[in-house]
């Protein structure tokens, strides 16, 4: 007899948002950068119509600048913010604490660059015990090649690969309910 596999599901009572590093500096040069900032922006307010816990990071400000374009304009004072110098979230003690603190393990991931930082947040959240899920249209890089390689490498290590949309009505689980008619203004901007 078969063991019954359990797919990986995304749940809002278990899921939380991290916004990576979508600074000044970095994001004039990515790869359809306007298109993924306002899909990074979609999933914050979204999390917060859901009532997840958001933290951003920004990498090294000084330099590179603070968070910006719709992001900037989507965070709200909820929001858990932390400065870095490590790659990976999970390498700054304050930022790796705090998203394990939250104690929930479905990890949805938005940011810059998919080769780099979000690559290193997304294996190091899989060592950390943490199910990560990369919102692969609100993720970029400088080079589309550097993209699609850090993608593949993530899936292959365990990271859920999926898009915005898709992640906001696994989330919702089914329509017609109040979290539905809240969502749906969002939904429908956003398809404009």
């Amino acid at each position: 007899m078969s063991e019954k596999i359990e797919p990986l599901r995304l749940h809002a009572a278990r899921a939380q948002l991290l916004v990576i590093d979508v600074q000044a500096r970095l994001m004039p040069h990515i790869a359809d950068g306007p298109a993924r900032d306002r899909r990074a922006a979609l999933m914050i307010r979204a999390a917060q119509i859901l009532e997840l816990p958001s933290t951003c990071t920004e990498q090294y400000p000084a330099g590179l600048g603070p968070t910006c374009g719709e992001v900037a304009a989507a965070l709200n004072a909820q929001t858990a913010r932390f400065e870095k110098t490590s790659f990976s979230v999970m390498g700054d003690p304050r930022a790796a604490a705090h998203v394990r603190g939250l104690r929930r393990s479905d990890v949805l991931v938005v940011g810059v660059e998919t080769h780099v930082c979000v690559l290193q947040t997304a294996l190091d959240l899989l060592a950390a015990g943490l199910q990560a899920f990369v919102l692969t249209d609100a993720v970029g890089s400088r080079r589309p090649g550097d993209y699609e390689t850090a993608l593949r490498r993530m899936q292959q290590a365990g990271v859920v690969l999926s898009t915005v949309e898709s992640a906001i009505y696994e989330l919702m689980e089914k329509s017609g309910t109040d979290l539905f008619r809240r969502m749906l203004p969002l939904l429908k901007e956003d398809a404009r």
